[in-house]
């Protein structure tokens, strides 16, 4: 008996210190029960109006979860010492961060102070690949928001589209994800578009010799500058054929040279990855299965504790003890 006891309190001390918070399906069945659905039917309204939500849901969750912690610490302003992470240029052309907001705002007039701003992310990403078409995906719940911002360490943690894949692969192993769930997370460019200030060093001076002719010619017309303003809205889709869907057609452009970014060029012609290329364009359930899978393995990376982090009530700004 003395013994049991002992080990109980050392996993209470083990849990307690460990610095993880515990995620669960339904976290919030008792302290907020309609918390997820207040959330889906938000994010279908703001869908129905702004279309291109959806897409910004699923690159949010993303460019947080990918950097330390899934704790909404992208969405802090730059305000008392904070200097906010969207000021980062990997952050670059992120959009309808004010409709989180809107969402929030649901969540506090429902049950105030009790939802998560990073459980938020996490639960608007998910409604918005439903309303792209895409798989459904049983997330936990449970994340504690972040104190601080991390804009210092945002360069060595999110890979930018011209690192080498191996680069690429290194830094989604790092949270878990293994090549086939790489590859599949990197078809979310079947959605959404790119400006032109990443797709110029494949243009100019002379247009890249693995990008198909034709393709590159379309490029040119949507970037017309080897220097593009940064905030000009000059931009080209990923994909032109079902460009707000997300399927494997990306996979299928890339194998006809026609990524945008030079990873998705990097996808078909390196070893590794080429493999599971050709089977996720040619299978769009094996695709939607793989990604569901990796974007929950990114969707749970190291959540933080109670004692590490908050609830905040604005999703911008830490709360004021």
């Amino acid at each position: 008996m003395a013994s049991h006891k002992l080990l109980c309190i050392f996993l209470f001390f083990l849990h307690f210190y460990s610095g993880h918070s515990e995620l669960q399906l339904n976290y919030y069945s008792e302290s907020c029960p309609n918390a997820e659905e207040i959330v889906k039917q938000t994010v279908i309204t703001l869908y129905k109006e702004h279309g291109n939500t959806a897409v910004s849901w699923l690159r949010t969750l993303f460019h947080d979860c990918m950097v330390k912690s899934c704790d909404a610490s992208i969405l802090l302003e730059s305000i008392n010492g904070i200097q906010s992470e969207k000021i980062s240029k990997r952050n670059m052309g992120m959009r309808n961060f004010k409709y989180i907001n809107t969402i929030k705002d649901a969540l506090e007039s429902s049950c105030p102070m009790t939802v998560s701003c990073a459980d938020l992310v996490a639960l608007a990403a998910r409604d918005g690949i439903v309303m792209l078409g895409g798989p459904h995906i049983e997330m936990k719940t449970g994340r504690k928001d972040s104190k601080e911002s991390h804009l210092a360490i945002i360069d060595a943690m999110l890979p930018n589209h011209n690192d080498s894949m191996l680069y690429v692969l290194d830094r989604f192993q790092s949270v878990g994800i293994d090549v086939e769930g790489t590859v599949a997370l990197l078809g979310a460019h079947s959605v959404g578009r790119v400006h032109c200030i990443n797709l110029v060093d494949r243009l100019y001076p002379t247009a890249d010799p693995t990008l198909d002719p034709n393709f590159a010619e379309y490029l040119k017309r949507r970037c017309p500058h080897p220097d593009p303003n940064p905030l000009a809205v000059e931009y080209s889709r990923s994909d032109l054929q079902t460009p707000m869907i997300l399927d494997n057609m990306y996979y299928k452009n890339i194998k006809n040279n026609k990524g945008l970014l030079i990873v998705d060029q990097q996808l078909v012609s390196n070893p590794i990855t080429s493999p599971y290329v050709d089977k996720m364009a040619a299978d769009n359930d094996y695709f939607h299965d793989q990604f569901a899978k990796a974007l929950l393995t990114l969707s749970e990376n190291n959540p933080i504790s109670e004692e590490e982090g908050e609830v905040r009530k604005d999703c911008r700004f830490v709360n004021h003890n």
